[in-house]
């Protein structure tokens, strides 16, 4: 069978790009050196949020310089630290530890220097509850950190317990009916602890497509559509790198209305999580 939404990115030294691409505004790419090695692009017509995984570096960004950012050893290990690279700038990159980098991008006219994202910025907290709870940390959205400009891009982690499950009631993003839904495509890149491990990951659409696939260490799951949601086998912790880019930077989501009763059967359960 064809996919048409989810792919294993490559995960060499270097610059890894997705092997394809169903997105019209969201891309990724995963910067991966060892210490001593640096990597030097530029932004183009694109925004773009440099997570960092694990390890540390050094960010030369349109003539700003950030010493020494990132201290967690993996996603496991804490809030990370953030650069928000605007579109428009060289950028160089030099490794001060062996370091990994996420690097999710949208288009953007944002005019607005370079920025870091200090772990003490990000947001974090609990969503769903029972056995689809799972722990966030909201990086770079318009609800937690209003004050830091993107012209796109929203941002976040999410953390799935051993057989949990993730956004569940499973929700799209498909039309704007604020303050109901917005339409934002999607991406997960997810992680897996220990690694060895897996979860399942299901999407599908309105027209009846279905597509399921095994969550494994640098998966990927493109969503220009479709009602979406994961689990952790028991035994194992998945964690996924959130994001998302549409007309504008205002979160809404409709959840299955198949599925929304069980929302409704737990009562701290309101809000929708990524």
């Amino acid at each position: 069978m064809d996919y048409r939404y989810h792919c294993y990115l490559p995960a060499e030294n270097g610059h890894n790009k997705l092997p394809f691409n169903p997105c019209e505004l969201l891309d990724f790419t995963l910067l991966k050196l060892a210490a001593g090695q640096s990597w030097a692009g530029e932004s183009g017509d694109r925004e773009i949020l440099a997570v960092v995984l694990g390890g540390t570096a050094s960010f030369t960004v349109a003539g700003h310089h950030f010493a020494q950012v990132g201290e967690r050893a993996d996603v496991f290990s804490g809030k990370p630290h953030s650069v928000f690279i605007p579109a428009g700038a060289d950028v160089a990159v030099v490794a001060d530890s062996a370091v990994e980098i996420a690097l999710p991008s949208a288009p953007s006219d944002l005019a607005v220097d370079p920025y870091v994202i200090e772990p003490a910025r990000v947001a974090s907290g609990r969503w769903g509850a029972a056995n689809f709870g799972r722990t966030y940390h909201q990086i770079l959205t318009e609800i937690a950190q209003p004050d830091l400009p993107a012209g796109r891009l929203i941002v976040g982690e999410t953390y799935t317990p051993s057989g949990n499950w993730s956004t569940y009631p499973p929700h799209r993003h498909k039309v704007d009916d604020l303050p109901a839904e917005a339409a934002h495509e999607e991406m997960y890149y997810f992680r897996v602890n220990p690694s060895d491990g897996f979860g399942i990951c299901r999407m599908y659409t309105d027209d009846g497509y279905e597509e399921n696939f095994t969550v494994r260490d640098h998966g990927m799951h493109m969503m220009p559509e479709g009602y979406h949601t994961v689990v952790s086998a028991p035994g194992y912790t998945t964690y996924y790198l959130w994001f998302l880019a549409g007309s504008q930077r205002t979160q809404g989501a409709r959840e299955d209305t198949d599925l929304a009763w069980v929302g409704g059967t737990v009562p701290t359960l309101r809000s929708v999580g990524l």
